[in-house]
């Protein structure tokens, strides 16, 4: 175990001694395992946040050989047949 000081803004340590409070746990421990979720989380061979997430795109839309874009003009067709009401 190493020990270590680190800087916390008020409102976060407020709230994080709280929460350790409540839960029975030591503030250091309480932020030990805050570091290990974000590690759980966030793995090392993950890109990095700033590159941002988009989903996956498919080429092999459509149903029964329709096109996305025939997929599209259908649910649109479809939409001001039957609006929701509001």
């Amino acid at each position: 175990m190493t020990k270590t000081q680190f800087q916390v803004p008020g409102r976060l340590i407020a709230l994080s001694k709280k929460f350790a409070r409540q839960h029975e746990w030591s503030l250091a421990e309480t932020f030990r395992l805050g570091a290990e979720l974000l590690l759980e989380i966030f793995p090392e061979d993950a890109p990095p946040v700033s590159q941002g997430w988009q989903p996956p795109r498919s080429n092999k839309v459509g149903w029964k050989g329709l096109s996305a874009a025939r997929l599209r003009d259908i649910a649109f067709e479809d939409q001001s047949k039957n609006p929701i009401a509001g």
